[in-house]
């Protein structure tokens, strides 16, 4: 098992996870668009100075993911920058082996050694096995994203 930084040779691999990501969440939100969502700005995760999107390969395939990207706090906060950690994914055959938890600390050690020790995700409300994943590393809820779709007329 090897952990790495992703390359953009990897991209066509990480677009097929990418869809993987969405098919797990599409039950949580019916607004996501029916034909190839993209979440990700893959070149640029890979590219920028600011991001690392790590990759987790055993015997040359790619089997999870993730990323932390460094950006500017809100201005209330008492710190100036934060790391939002997204791309979470673990293929199913690898599941219950702990990627997740090494992928998420690789990711913090990470934005730490930038100076970075404030770190944000995002979890649908509705998916408690990750709330409960994410828990269990000692993040807490923080914020509630509420949302009204109203139907065109």
């Amino acid at each position: 098992m090897q952990f790495r930084a992703a390359t953009l040779q990897d991209i066509p691999r990480l677009e097929e996870l990418e869809q993987a990501v969405v098919a797990a969440e599409r039950p949580f939100n019916t607004q996501i668009r029916a034909n190839n969502p993209k979440y990700y700005n893959l070149p640029e995760l890979i590219n920028s100075p600011d991001s690392y999107l790590l990759v987790v390969e055993v015997q040359d395939e790619i089997v999870a993911t993730g990323y932390a990207k460094i950006r500017n706090s809100k201005a209330a906060l008492s710190h100036a920058k934060d790391a939002y950690l997204g791309f979470m994914f673990v293929s199913p055959a690898f599941r219950g082996q702990g990627l997740n938890q090494n992928v998420i600390a690789e990711l913090m050690a990470w934005a730490k050694n930038r100076g970075v020790h404030d770190f944000y995700l995002d979890v649908y409300a509705d998916n408690q096995a990750a709330i409960r994943a994410y828990e269990k590393l000692g993040f807490a809820p923080s914020l509630v994203e509420m949302k009204l779709h109203t139907p065109p007329a």
